[in-house]
């Protein structure tokens, strides 16, 4: 018993000792993350050696294979951006030839050719990835593979969720039917349903829902977990995931490092992991390491072409709350950029709260410079302003001496010709009320007598249905006469102006010859020819507009119009002026 307990002792000693080596070594070579090496102290004491040592083997490997960057890295990848694009899009095209060769009969075949396209679009466009996530479900249900269908429905539930679509992303997975389906696939689901409630709860961020929809969350990720093999990539990040929901986050940044020291991570997984570390430190007040990570997280969604990301945006909302406004106007822009090309509604909302916020910090600043610029000009240019103006000054007053008889001759031929204006303006707004008045009360009369047949159709309609009177609806709607509703309404039209110009028909009339003056029939108030005209001397011009009136061509009109022109004892470019002249009562 006594030499077990001295081995035991012996392996604590060492134990301690390996833990504090650690600690030296990540102290020496981290310099990029500050005053942790206290926090991991601290975590020694409180007998947390073991997570505190794998922590502190995971900064000191990733520190070594990733040395910091700065903005400046940043800046280099979102110039080269579009040639990472370009290679994409070009293995997107490479991946269409291919399935153009495919044979529309080939069912297996088509489902494997529209899984890569899918995988590509995913993270990258929103309305491609879903357009390939509904053929693989056509296809799947073609064959008839239930297996095959999960995996479809899946593709379609994480385009929704990525795109912020909540409620459709629920109605899309509360479809899918995972009985029978492989475990992999049920693994995908738990952990789909795991980050819908997830988002959502960040989303609504109320006190009272939000508890609810993590703890939905953490169950959906407990059942997603027994699925996933141990130490893979989405075993260790959704359980880092969930311990940050479930406030143990300390737990969560030794998973996460853990994750992110590892060398066989794509991009993609990297930017990941390392956006949702940033968060943790972002919560403990620590954005130079959360800035570093953000930085890491951006470049990495840059190289793997992904559009659907939040790196970048909350790398501007770091950056603006320290101060660096030209950066994080810069980096909220490509943010504004990649949720439009992909489509994501929740960035839209989210760059929408802080972008005013920036521009206005930037509106300040230029602002702060132009008025100390204004200043500096005023004091270097106040003399010769003074030179200027008094010059400026007597020559106007010897201007003066000499134009004042002048100007008060202008002046009152221009008043003179003001009130003859004033005269002609009141004359045309008089007559305008009138037209208004009369016009505004036949409508609201004639929309009174419209609703008033609507609503006795209306009841009709409901009556006929009611008692399934089907041949007596069909009677009722064939009995409906929209022609002899409109010859109404042109006949009302008619009736108003001709109480508006009694005169008209008269005044039109002495502008031709005898044989060619228009002559109406019985109860016809006016013909289409006049009523063309009624509408020009109305004011209106446009014969698109008098066409829809009176359900024409433009073709038409030009040709009526022409027509009565060419018959008129005036010329043709005074026809329509002669019309305007035509006096109201």
């Amino acid at each position: 018993m006594d030499h077990l307990l001295r081995i035991i002792y012996r392996l604590l000693i060492g134990y301690w000792i390996l833990a504090t080596a650690w600690i030296s070594i990540w102290a020496f070579f981290c310099p990029c993350i500050p005053k942790v090496q206290l926090r991991i102290l601290h975590l020694c004491m409180r007998h947390r050696l073991l997570p505190v040592l794998l922590l502190a083997l995971c900064l000191t490997t990733y520190c070594q294979n990733h040395p910091p960057l700065d903005l400046s890295d940043l800046n280099q990848a979102i110039e080269a951006a579009s040639r990472y694009d370009a290679e994409k899009f070009r293995k997107i095209e490479l991946l269409k030839k291919d399935l153009l060769s495919s044979g529309p009969d080939d069912k297996e075949l088509l489902f494997r050719r529209y899984q890569p396209l899918y995988e590509e679009y995913k993270v990258f466009n929103y309305d491609s990835a879903s357009f390939y996530a509904r053929k693989l479900q056509e296809i799947a249900l073609l064959l008839d593979d239930p297996a095959r269908i999960v995996y479809a429905r899946l593709k379609t539930g994480f385009c929704l969720l990525s795109s912020g679509m909540f409620r459709e992303t629920l109605d899309s997975l509360n479809e899918i039917s995972i009985k029978g389906a492989p475990d992999s696939l049920k693994a995908e689901y738990y952990a789909l349903m795991g980050r819908y409630y997830y988002d959502l709860g960040d989303f609504d961020n109320d006190a009272n829902y939000t508890p609810v929809y993590t703890a939905k969350g953490n169950l959906y990720m407990d059942s997603a977990l027994q699925l996933y093999a141990p130490g893979s990539f989405f075993s260790t990040y959704y359980k880092g995931l969930k311990e940050i929901k479930s406030n143990h986050r300390q737990i969560a940044m030794v998973e996460l490092w853990q994750l992110l020291s590892r060398p066989d991570l794509s991009d993609h997984e990297l930017a990941v992991t390392a956006s949702t570390l940033s968060d943790i430190y972002i919560y403990n007040g620590r954005p130079d390491t959360a800035i570093q990570l953000l930085i890491r997280a951006a470049i990495a969604d840059i190289r793997s072409c992904t559009k659907e990301t939040a790196a970048i945006f909350n790398l501007a909302q770091l950056l603006y709350k320290k101060g660096d406004v030209k950066n994080a106007s810069s980096y909220i822009e490509a943010a504004i950029r990649d949720a439009s090309f992909y489509g994501a509604r929740q960035r839209k909302v989210q760059v929408s709260a802080i972008l005013p916020l920036i521009e206005g910090e930037k509106i300040s600043r230029v602002e702060g410079q132009k008025r100390t610029l204004i200043t500096y000009s005023v004091i270097t240019t106040l003399l010769l302003l003074i030179v200027v103006t008094l010059a400026i000054i007597i020559f106007r007053q010897v201007s003066k001496l000499k134009t004042a008889q002048r100007k008060i001759t202008e002046a009152h031929e221009k008043v003179q010709a003001v009130n003859q204006r004033l005269m002609e303006t009141n004359n045309k707004l008089s007559e305008a009320n009138k037209i208004k008045e009369e016009y505004i009360g036949y409508f609201f009369n004639a929309d009174s007598e419209f609703f008033a047949k609507i609503e006795k159709f209306k009841k009709s309609l409901e009556q006929k249905i009611a008692y399934r009177k089907w041949d007596d609806l069909i009677t009722l709607v064939n009995n409906t006469n929209l022609k002899k509703e409109k010859e109404e309404l042109l006949q009302n039209f008619d009736k108003i102006f001709l109480k508006l110009f009694p005169d008209f028909i008269q005044g039109f009339n002495a502008l031709f010859r005898e044989e060619d003056r228009v002559q109406l029939k019985d109860h016809e108030f006016l013909n289409t020819d006049l009523r063309i005209f009624a509408l020009i001397r109305m004011g209106i011009h446009d014969n698109e507009k008098i066409a829809r009136i009176l359900e024409y061509s433009v073709n038409t009109i030009n040709t009526y119009k022409t027509r009565i022109k060419n018959k008129s004892i005036v010329p043709n470019e005074a026809f329509e002026q002669r019309i305007m002249e035509i006096k109201t009562l």
